[in-house]
């Protein structure tokens, strides 16, 4: 009998213990999503009133200022879009000017928050230097430039001692190393910290090909003096997924960037534009009405409201949008490629937001 009493006792023992363990789990894993709600990088920007943007130096199509210094690019719309998001204005972007050498170290240091700068996505950029990339807005790959009276149309016919203008501290200077030694090919690299320096010197006729992004040649191009004397060769000779950047240690800020990015593609995707985000509020589409948050309340997950993606879309547009009026209209590439949307045969595709 005394056994019996006892082993009635250790079970509800045993009983008031897992109750208390278990409304433990629960208190944890609330305080976990309450504080993976908070955002240091967040709250700094709210605070300051502005986005701090990395950008190039100068390329048009992906960020260019113009004489008055107003910034247009799709590089530029990713931070636009951000600013949307998080302040509801996309005019509320500080942009900083930044050679390939210094971006990175501008990122980690904390003197911008978002590198949007025709950056590469590479393993060693992603795990070694304390940096996340957040997504690609452009797929591209390197190419060469040479002018047309060389007779050269195909990098088949370079030949020993060629000379190369590039950029210094980019993914292009160990690109175009191992295309030269894979051919079994001597070349002098001639190097320079920013971009219009290349540009120049190879307008200038200092070396016999330019070489970086297919992209960056095409809107490189526009710079010089007489663009028509030049082609870009057929050959791409690198992977080259370009895409915005930001700090690692910072999983909130991360994804509101990520994100932000990702609404442009899906608007695309379901179609909708700057135009008609606010018509599209009475869709019968779950997946049209949570982006212009008309369902759901996925702005909470960032901290934030739940007309974060309407914002970007009515002020910024979707990516064609961005796309159509950077790119395509100027004339750099008309035709988007693998930036074509996955249902239209290219390879834009993001996850569902939802």
């Amino acid at each position: 009998m005394l056994t019996i009493k006892r082993g009635k006792k250790m079970y509800k023992y045993i009983k008031r213990i897992t109750s208390f363990v278990a409304m433990f789990a629960v208190l944890f894993v609330f305080a976990g999503e309450a504080m993976a709600k908070k955002s240091k990088t967040l709250k700094n920007t709210q605070k300051k009133g502005f986005v701090r943007c990395g950008v190039s130096q100068g390329l048009p199509g992906f960020s260019n200022a113009d004489a008055s210094g107003n910034w247009t690019g799709v590089d530029v719309d990713v931070c636009r879009a951000v600013a949307a998001a998080v302040l509801g204005d996309a005019g509320k972007v500080k942009f900083t000017p930044l050679s390939a050498k210094e971006r990175f170290t501008a990122l980690t240091s904390g003197e911008i928050d978002i590198l949007s700068r025709n950056t590469t996505w590479t393993l060693s950029r992603d795990a070694d230097i304390g940096l996340t990339f957040v997504g690609v807005n452009f797929y591209d790959g390197q190419g060469f430039m040479v002018r047309k009276d060389s007779g050269i149309t195909s990098t088949s016919q370079f030949k020993s001692g060629i000379s190369a203008c590039t950029n210094i501290g980019t993914t292009t200077e160990l690109n175009m190393r191992d295309f030269f030694t894979s051919k079994g090919i001597s070349y002098e690299p001639v190097a320079f910290e920013k971009a219009d320096e290349v540009v120049a010197a190879y307008d200038a006729g200092r070396c016999d090909t330019y070489t970086t992004d297919k992209s960056g040649l095409a809107a490189q191009r526009t710079k010089m003096k007489d663009p028509d004397a030049h082609i870009v060769l057929p050959e791409t000779i690198s992977k080259e997924p370009l895409g915005p950047v930001v700090r690692q240690g910072d999983s909130v800020w991360e994804d509101i960037v990520r994100w932000s990015l990702n609404v442009m593609i899906e608007a695309e995707e379901y179609g909708i534009t700057s135009a008609n985000a606010d018509s599209m509020k009475t869709s019968e589409n779950p997946a049209i009405k949570r982006l212009v948050g008309a369902e759901g309340e996925l702005g909470a997950a960032f901290g934030l409201d739940n007309e974060w993606s309407l914002r970007i879309i009515k002020q910024v547009g979707n990516y064609g949008e961005s796309y159509k009026r950077n790119i395509a209209d100027p004339g750099i590439l008309p035709d988007r490629g693998p930036n074509q949307l996955w249902t239209k045969g290219g390879i834009l595709y993001v996850p569902p937001a939802r």
